[in-house]
Formats: C-alpha cells, sequence, structure tokens
C-alpha cells in the first residue's frame, strides 16, 4: 500500500480532472494530489521533488526525466473583440501582417499579454488550451492556420519511477484496470 500522496503537478492550460476521476474510480491504494506548476517551473518542480509527476508544455529537454507524448494543442492567436480580425473563423499569417504583435516576455505572462490585446493593442500567439484558460469578454481566440502545436507530455525522474507511477501512466494512457499493457 502506498501511504503518501501520488502529486501530480500540471501546468495551466492542462485540465487533469478527468485523470483523477480515472484513478479514483480504480480503487486504488494511492491517492492522488494535484498541484498547480507554473510554465516556468515545471523542469525545476519535478527535480526539486515538489511533484512526483507533472503534465508539462515541450519544449522540456531533460535526460533526467522520463516522458510520455500525450497530445498536441492547437495555436491559437488572441485579438481584441473590436479586432477586424475577430470576425474571421481562422486566422492565417497573412492575416497578421499589417497587425502588432504582443510577443511573451517570460513563459508565465500569458494572462498579461491577453490583457493587452483586449484593451485593442494587437494580437498574442497562444496554445488554445491557454487561450480558454484566460478566457475574457473583450477578447476572443482564433485558431492560427498552418502553425505548429505545442505538445503536453506527462513527466517524472527516472530515478523515482516506481509501480504508482506507471499505474498513473496507464490511467492517463486510457488504460483500464481490466486491460493489459
Amino acid at each position: 500500500m502506498h501511504t503518501t500522496p501520488l502529486r501530480v503537478g500540471f501546468v495551466p492550460g492542462v485540465e487533469p480532472d478527468r485523470f483523477m476521476r480515472r484513478w479514483k474510480s480504480g480503487h486504488r491504494d494511492a491517492w492522488l494530489e494535484l498541484i498547480p506548476v507554473p510554465l516556468s517551473r515545471q523542469h525545476e518542480a519535478l527535480t526539486a521533488g515538489e511533484v512526483d509527476m507533472c503534465f508539462v508544455r515541450l519544449p522540456l529537454v531533460a535526460a533526467e526525466l522520463h516522458m510520455v507524448s500525450l497530445w498536441e494543442e492547437r495555436a491559437a492567436v488572441m485579438v481584441g473583440s473590436d479586432n477586424e480580425l475577430s470576425l474571421l473563423d481562422e486566422i492565417g499569417e497573412e492575416d497578421l501582417e499589417a497587425e502588432t504583435e504582443i510577443p511573451s516576455a517570460h513563459l508565465d505572462d500569458a494572462a498579461e499579454r491577453i490583457a493587452v490585446v483586449a484593451a485593442g493593442v494587437g494580437y498574442t500567439r497562444i496554445p488554445l488550451s491557454l487561450a480558454r484558460l484566460h478566457h475574457r469578454k473583450d477578447a476572443v481566440s482564433r485558431p492560427l492556420r498552418d502553425a505548429e502545436p505545442s505538445r503536453i507530455a506527462l513527466a517524472w525522474p527516472r530515478a523515482a519511477d516506481d509501480p504508482v507511477r506507471q499505474e498513473f501512466v496507464g490511467v492517463v494512457r486510457g488504460r483500464t484496470s481490466r486491460s493489459s499493457r
């Protein structure tokens, strides 16, 4: 029996609730504790032992970590709701040529950039999941046509691999107690 909780971190935009429900429905011995982790600290949270596993946004280069790639997130553009681009169903690079881009200043600035575009200044590029997380009435997101998606993975330290972590990987990958590896 695993007496300490399995601490699973997640970066903004990842919604781990469905994995928690699956974990609980399996009547497992270990408790699952979900811990929000800023994008800028995803690697540090794992290596410092603040979390046992973490849903991370790639790229994350770390030879000391196991990493299981999970899903892709579509790229989006956010603009103020009064911007002409808000009328489009999706946006291409050619649509952005006359616009001012509000670039990322640091990894955790999504909400600040969205506030700037909501005020009517330019546009910002952002994963669609972060656009949904920071949804505002005065800003809209539109899929960015032909853009590279961002990727989400589950990571954990190689030195700390154990059956409980492997069981969680199975839950995330959709394995049930009746399925085999």
